[in-house]
C-alpha cells in the first residue's frame, strides 16, 4: 500500500500564500524606493526596517507552523535575523549609512547562504527548488555590492536596494507558484482521514 507523499506532511502546501505575500511586498519596497529615490536615509532606514521586521516575523511563523520542513533552523535564523535587523533599523535610524549598509549586508549574506542550504534540501522532496535557491542567490549578490562598496551614495543604495527587493520578490512569487502546483498535484494522492 503506497503511503503519503512527505511532501504534504513537510511542506504544508496550504501555507504557499505565505511566500506569494513575502514577495509581493518585496516587489512594492522596491517599487517605493525606485520611485521615489529622493527619499531621505532616514526615511528608506525605517521603511527598510519594517520590511525587515515583517519578513522576519513571516519566517519565524513558517518557523513554527513547518514543524517537519526540513533545515527549519535555518528558518529561525532567518526569521530572528529579520527581526533583529528589522528592530535596529526601526529603534535607532540615526546610525551611519555605511554602519546600515554593513548590517543590511551581513543580513543578506547570512539569510542567502540560509536560503540555498535549505532549497538543497527541498530537493529531496520537490523539483524545480530553483526559484528559491534564487532568491537565495540575489540576497547573497546584494550582500557582496554592500560589502564591495559600502560608501556609495544614498542614491545608489536606493537604486540598489530597489532592485534587488523587485527581482527577489518576483523569484518569491514564482516559488509560491511552484508550491501552490505542488500542492495541488499531490491533494489527490494523500489519503483523506
Amino acid at each position: 500500500m503506497p503511503t503519503a507523499p512527505t511532501v504534504e506532511n513537510i511542506l504544508d502546501m496550504q501555507r504557499w500564500w505565505l511566500f506569494t505575500v513575502r514577495g509581493v511586498f518585496a516587489v512594492l519596497f522596491g517599487l517605493a524606493a525606485l520611485i521615489w529615490p529622493g527619499l531621505t536615509l532616514l526615511a528608506l532606514i525605517i521603511l527598510w526596517g519594517a520590511y525587515a521586521f515583517f519578513d522576519g516575523a513571516m519566517m519565524l511563523y513558517l518557523t513554527l507552523t513547518h514543524k517537519e520542513w526540513p533545515a527549519r533552523w535555518a528558518l529561525g535564523l532567518i526569521g530572528a535575523l529579520g527581526l533583529v535587523t528589522g528592530l535596529i533599523a526601526l529603534f535607532w535610524p540615526g546610525i551611519t549609512a555605511t554602519a546600515l549598509l554593513l548590517l543590511i549586508a551581513a543580513w543578506a549574506l547570512v539569510t542567502g547562504v540560509l536560503q540555498i542550504v535549505d532549497a538543497i534540501r527541498l530537493r529531496k522532496v520537490m523539483t524545480n527548488e530553483w526559484f528559491y535557491v534564487v532568491t537565495g542567490a540575489l540576497t547573497v549578490l546584494l550582500g557582496i555590492i554592500l560589502v564591495v562598496n559600502p560608501a556609495a551614495g544614498a542614491m545608489a543604495f536606493v537604486i540598489t536596494i530597489g532592485v534587488f527587493a523587485i527581482l527577489w520578490g518576483v523569484v518569491l512569487v514564482l516559488f509560491s507558484l511552484r508550491l501552490k502546483q505542488l500542492g495541488d498535484v499531490l491533494a489527490p494522492r494523500v489519503p483523506q482521514a
